[in-house]
This record gives structure tokens, sequence and C-alpha cells, in this order.
């Protein structure tokens, strides 16, 4: 067995030379510890206006997702 990647905690190994159903568990792993978002967040330069827009953006959509949840458990 092959280690692909590999840091505290976190540890793929490739069986029967499946290299594709390894780089997918990677993949799936990441995504679940947040690593993309911060390397995408971090591929270009993203000043303070743009982060604002962005984390009121942000904001608008949890507001809007809990109240449509709200409305759906509750009806009002």
């Amino acid at each position: 067995m092959n280690k692909i990647y590999s840091k505290p905690g976190l540890t793929i190994t490739v069986r029967n030379n499946n290299v594709d159903g390894a780089l997918r568990v990677l993949k799936n792993k990441l995504q679940q510890d947040g690593m993309l978002n911060k390397l995408r967040e971090k591929e270009f330069f993203m000043g303070k206006g743009e982060k604002r827009r962005r984390a009121k953006a942000a904001g608008k959509r949890r507001t809007k997702k809990a109240e449509e949840k709200r409305l759906e458990e509750h009806g009002f």
C-alpha cells in the first residue's frame, strides 16, 4: 500500500493500485476539512471591499436559508 497524502489525522491509502479511488476519497476528505475552500480563496488577491461584499452576501444566504427552514417547519 502506498500513501498518496498524509497529514496528522488524515491518511489516504491506495489499495489494489486504484489511484482514482484514492484521489476521490482524498478530495472528499479535503472538502469536508474545508481545505479546498481555503485554497480557492487564496488563489487570487481579494481586497477589503470584496471580502466585505462576500461576507454580506453569505450572511444574506444564511438568513434566507434559516427563514425558509422556519417557514417549512412552523408555517409562519
